[in-house]
């Protein structure tokens, strides 16, 4: 009887090995579908939000095709680059910067 436990318990052994190379076999697939998800997952938001940001862009060109196929649109955008003035109209440049700060006195000072 000793030859058939043994050979029940290696048989065991055996089965018990078979059902765990095939339980890696399976988890590594999974791991390997799961980073796949996740990188795909990753790149369509990554698409989404270019996809946003042409759909932004492309509202603003199409507000500014209507502008500009307008006359009363187009023609302050043609004065504004162009420098041109209509009739009782001013160009008036604002330059940038700090103004020069103003020169302070002692009170003791003359």
């Amino acid at each position: 009887m000793t030859g058939r436990a043994t050979l029940r318990a290696l048989s065991r052994i055996g089965l018990v090995c078979v059902a765990l190379v095939v339980l890696s076999l399976v988890g590594a697939q999974y791991a390997h579908v799961i980073g796949r998800n996740l990188a795909l997952a990753r790149q369509l938001h990554d698409v989404e939000r270019d996809v946003a940001g042409l759909k932004s862009h492309r509202t603003q060109q199409q507000r500014d095709i209507r502008r500009l196929s307008d006359p009363r649109g187009s023609i302050p955008e043609i004065h504004d680059r162009l420098h041109l003035v209509g009739d009782k109209e001013a160009i008036i440049y604002l330059k940038r910067g700090h103004p020069a700060a103003p020169d302070r006195h002692h009170p003791s000072d003359p």
